[in-house]
């Protein structure tokens, strides 16, 4: 006699199957809650390496630590296409047996544009624009009496001449310190330059301590904007002294 295995009944069937979808319900819900707590784990842990490395690559203007005095003088100097020099033999010229006793790099005024004085007798050029580079010139002659000219720092040619306003005593003392000074603005400023690198912006005739007649340089570096002024004797040639503007 044959015996017949009997099928469980479908109730039975259906109840196991639940169970089995529970049991893998179950573990993928385990799985996906542990990835989550890894991630935010993770997140917490790493470091935020884009805002501080953008904080880090800032810097600040190389023109930023300039002072006001550097930022105008780096400004003005580069504008200059007529050296010291050039504009001194221009003046010079313009005057019979005259000396150069001042010399300054500056910018053109409203004062130098306006027509209150007359332009060279050689040259009569136009004044440049307000705020254009400018090289002022005074030249002495034997007797003191001293000239001014401005002369433009671009083209080199003088647009303005006039009489400085002097007395008697005034120009006594310039024609004495011409007769005192053997040594020439050329001889001075190469003794400025040997200790103070840069561009010459201004040469001065003055007058010292203990009256001794000098010469003052004004030379401007052109990696820091610092003003180097060096006093030389005007009798023999010596530095005096030399002090530096930083500001």
């Amino acid at each position: 006699m044959s015996s017949v295995r009997r099928l469980p009944p479908l109730r039975s069937m259906a109840v196991i199957c639940a169970l089995g979808s529970s049991v893998l319900l179950m573990t993928g819900c385990t799985n996906a809650d542990t990835t989550r707590s890894s991630v935010a784990e993770a997140a917490q842990t790493t470091p935020a390496t884009n805002t501080a490395s953008a904080t880090n690559t800032a810097s600040p203007s190389p023109s930023a630590s300039l002072t006001e005095d550097q930022a105008e003088r780096k400004a003005l100097v580069p504008l200059a296409k007529v050296t010291w020099d050039k504009a001194a033999d221009t003046a010079v010229k313009e005057v019979p047996e005259g000396k150069l006793v001042d010399l300054e790099l500056k910018r053109t005024t409203a004062e130098a544009t306006a027509s209150t004085g007359s332009p060279s007798p050689s040259m009569p050029n136009p004044a440049p624009s307000q705020g254009a580079p400018e090289w002022e010139a005074k030249v002495a002659a034997p007797d003191g009496t001293v000239t001014r000219m401005d002369i433009d720092a671009v083209s080199g040619k003088i647009f303005r001449t006039q009489t400085e306003d002097q007395d008697a005593d005034d120009k006594q003392q310039v024609a004495d310190w011409l007769k005192k000074a053997t040594q020439t603005p050329q001889q001075a400023v190469k003794v400025a330059t040997d200790n103070a690198k840069g561009t010459v912006t201004h040469v001065e005739l003055d007058e010292g301590d203990g009256q001794k007649v000098m010469w003052s340089v004004d030379v401007v570096s052109t990696d820091n904007w610092d003003k180097a002024t060096v006093a030389v004797d005007a009798t023999n040639g010596k530095v005096l002294s030399e002090n530096v503007d930083s500001d």
